[in-house]
């Protein structure tokens, strides 16, 4: 059996045309078109951690759960933690905070009446809270999140909070974030979490950096990733601009391979249990 300490393994549940990357060629209104995916990648996950004895968060887009409520109740019924990605894929950024309000209240309620009970977590799309929006953190609480788990401190060209914290911290509206995982090694704040670095990167390079941040941090390790990665066959969206292409399709047949490995070389658990110490006392 491995050991090792606890690890927070979490998936953002949504279709691979709805990733920021192709915003600009696949409106809103051309989903319900496209061929749906999310439900089938979704259900192999399930089974993937099932054979490794794996628990996961699955941030579930509002959108999706909408569509697809037996999946929710699925990914529940088989001991996940179900917690929310917002209703509509928007970046909070590109939000008023009236809609942004809006948009996580109504994927949370949504979520609540298919598994019956509290959903406490959310993540934003792309990470996207940050010093022009911090906001969103009262927003989320007056809308009855505990935690949230929507910065990475790393720079990057869609997203990034580099001199933001890089352990979870309790913030002043009452609500705790929890950022994505780096690795301050080289004079860099290097980005470990997972999604499309862990697709490009060789397994064994991934594994280093994670060796290295738990031998080093005092604050547990969380990964990420998307149902639509482990899907080689999804449709390509040709008109999408080469930069984007290549960030979303990299290496998603050996994507699969990879997650099993790093199922079996650590322990993981949903966000609620890996985090529970860390959460306001008396919330789970």
């Amino acid at each position: 059996m491995t050991q090792g300490p606890l690890n927070a393994l979490t998936v953002d549940v949504e279709d691979y045309f709805q990733v920021a990357a192709f915003d600009e060629c696949i409106s809103g209104e051309q989903w319900e078109s496209m061929p749906q995916r999310a439900a089938l990648n979704t259900r192999r996950l399930l089974d993937l951690f099932d054979a490794q004895g794996a628990k996961a968060t699955f941030f579930v887009l509002g959108w999706i759960a909408e569509r697809f409520p037996d999946l929710v109740r699925e990914i529940d019924a088989r001991g996940h933690e179900v917690a929310s990605h917002g209703y509509s894929h928007a970046k909070a950024t590109t939000q008023t905070a009236e809609e942004f309000y809006q948009d996580v209240l109504k994927a949370r309620l949504l979520l609540e009446s298919i598994v019956g009970k509290p959903v406490i977590g959310y993540r934003a799309p792309s990470f996207s809270i940050g010093k022009s929006n911090e906001w969103a953190f009262a927003k989320l609480k007056d809308a009855g999140y505990l935690y949230t788990s929507s910065t990475y401190p790393v720079v990057h060209d869609h997203y990034g909070t580099p001199d933001w914290p890089q352990q979870p911290y309790l913030r002043d509206e009452g609500i705790l974030e929890i950022p994505m995982p780096v690795l301050n090694k080289w004079s860099m704040q290097l980005p470990i979490a997972g999604g499309g670095y862990f697709r490009l990167l060789p397994y064994f390079v991934s594994r280093f950096f994670i060796d290295k941040f738990l031998q080093t941090a005092a604050h547990p390790y969380m990964f990420y990733f998307h149902p639509w990665e482990i899907d080689p066959a999804q449709p390509r969206i040709e008109q999408a601009p080469a930069k984007s292409k290549f960030r979303h399709y990299v290496n998603l047949q050996r994507m699969e391979g990879k997650v099993g490995a790093l199922l079996r070389d650590y322990r993981w658990q949903s966000v609620a249990n890996v985090y529970g110490p860390y959460l306001p006392s008396a919330t789970i």
